[in-house]
């Protein structure tokens, strides 16, 4: 039998350990910035819940990888800032992966492929992206709408008219207060989607290329971005992210 004092003092070095010793992923929940205004991938219910498709995608992300997730609704504007700061640990808000983002923020794989599409009005002659040129263009600021469309007027070019959100963008055209709108084509569809007596048309343009979203973690978090891609792939080997697209997107 050992004596008691060493006993004790094995009991106290053990508990101050544990003590010092890192929680483990699963007993933290880590803040997941979202700009819940882009249905259908992220937006508001009725009790100002996140809901959407990266909402479900992360949570079942989470899951598979043993951490939690709390989705707070952050506007567009200086969404990406919070990851700096330290006051999100996660940006999940249909972010496209593009190499200027990538300088000053880290990225987990892709998980959702997306193009631009143009939407115009019923009466309307445009039928490609060279054509917006002298007409005026409603995007969400900030944007890769935003960015592609600065790239054929140019920069400061007063035509842009710029929103908060892209379903404020597509309700001007509707009013007549745009001539056309670019943006991500999972949003364009979902809006049109619901208000089809507007009839809206679409245009996807060939010059366009494919876009990736991913969800986007403090530069240099390695340990946060294994734990989501790790994650991930077990979403999609397992069906999961199957279920999840056709719940949204259908097939």
């Amino acid at each position: 039998m050992k004596p008691i004092a060493s006993t004790l003092l094995a009991a106290l070095t053990a508990t101050a350990l544990l003590a010092a010793a890192p929680a483990h992923a699963a007993d933290k929940t880590f803040q997941v910035a979202t700009d819940a205004a882009y249905a259908p991938f992220e937006s508001l219910n009725e009790k100002q819940q996140a809901v959407g498709f990266d909402i479900d995608v992360l949570s079942a992300v989470a899951a598979k990888a043993g951490f939690k997730v709390k989705f707070i609704n952050t506007p567009w504007e200086g969404i990406f800032a919070t990851l700096s700061t330290g006051d999100r640990d996660i940006v999940a808000s249909a972010v496209t992966i593009t190499p200027e983002r990538k300088l000053t923020m880290d990225f987990s794989d892709p998980y959702f492929e997306a193009k631009q599409l143009i939407a115009v009005g019923p009466g309307s002659k445009i039928t490609k992206f060279a054509d917006l040129k002298g007409k005026k263009i409603g995007v969400q600021t900030g944007t890769t709408g935003d960015e592609i469309v600065q790239k054929l007027v140019g920069k400061t070019n007063p035509d842009i008219r710029r929103f908060e959100s892209t379903p404020l963008a597509l309700k001007e055209l509707l009013n007549g207060g745009v001539d056309a709108v670019v943006a991500d084509n999972g949003v364009i569809v979902n809006f049109i989607a619901n208000n089809k007596s507007d009839k809206l048309k679409v245009i996807d343009d060939s010059s366009f290329a494919k876009e990736y979203y991913g969800f986007a973690v403090k530069k240099g978090n390695k340990e946060m971005l294994q734990q989501i891609n790790k994650g991930l792939a077990a979403i999609k080997a397992d069906g999961s992210y199957e279920r999840i697209y056709k719940k949204y997107f259908g097939k």
